[in-house]
């Protein structure tokens, strides 16, 4: 199981961006993606998973309205949309993958890939 983030940069407050999280030794049928983010000095905090399967999604309320995930099964790669970034949204972002169909917390999920860094800033 491989996955990496990428897409991340610098972005002015209320700007937009999309991560990508591309993966190989499993399919979205079987793995629940999640995007986890960690800003500098503090805890590492779930944002977003898209449960195995893609019925299902979960988003944590400080980023819900603003961020979507979604997946395309055809290129082995799960989407981050942000739009209406914050400060506070400053972090890397790293993807994550799980057997579990729901594994909370999202910062437990069993394998990561190398994050990519988010700058939300004027």
């Amino acid at each position: 199981v491989q996955l990496q983030a990428s897409g991340g940069g610098l972005v002015q407050p209320g700007g937009s961006m999309r991560l990508s999280c591309t993966f190989s030794g499993f399919t979205l049928d079987d793995y629940t993606i999640g995007w986890i983010r960690q800003a500098p000095g503090e805890e590492r905090e779930g944002v977003s998973c898209i449960m195995k399967g893609g019925q299902k999604i979960y988003y944590d309320s400080s980023v819900k309205g603003r961020f979507t995930i979604s997946r395309d099964s055809a290129k082995n790669t799960v989407y981050l949309q942000m739009n209406d970034l914050k400060p506070e949204d400053t972090g890397v972002y790293h993807c994550a993958a799980d057997a579990i169909a729901f594994p909370i917390p999202l910062y437990d999920m069993d394998y990561w890939g190398k994050g990519t860094l988010v700058t939300v800033s004027s």
